[in-house]
C-alpha cells in the first residue's frame, strides 16, 4: 500500500531521470555551426538541426528560411509547418 504522495514522487522521479541537460558548446563549435547555416542559407540544402527544449533534444529536418541576427533566431520550413529555433538552443546542426 502506498500513499497518493509517494506515487506523485516515484512520478516525478521517474520523470526527472529521463530528463535531459543542455550540452555546453565551445566557440570552434558554435563558429563551425554559424559556418554551417550560412552555407546552407546560401546554397538552399536540408539542414538537420537539434536543439534543446523541454529538458529534450529535439531533431528538425528542412531548409532554413531566415535568419534574424537582433533576436538571434533561425527559422525552419519543414514539410508541415515553420519552426522558430533560438541559436542558444542549438546543440547541433548538419547538412543533409
Amino acid at each position: 500500500m502506498m500513499l497518493p504522495e509517494h506515487v506523485a514522487m516515484l512520478r516525478d522521479l521517474k520523470t526527472s531521470e529521463n530528463n535531459k541537460t543542455k550540452p555546453f558548446i565551445d566557440e570552434q563549435r558554435l563558429e563551425e555551426m554559424n559556418e554551417t547555416i550560412c552555407f546552407a542559407m546560401e546554397e538552399k540544402n536540408k539542414v538537420t538541426v537539434t536543439y534543446y527544449k523541454a529538458y529534450d533534444y529535439i531533431d528538425v529536418v528542412g531548409m532554413i528560411e531566415y535568419f534574424d541576427a537582433t533576436s538571434r533566431c533561425i527559422r525552419i520550413a519543414t514539410k508541415d509547418e515553420r519552426i522558430t529555433i533560438y541559436l542558444e538552443a542549438i546543440i547541433d546542426i548538419k547538412v543533409s
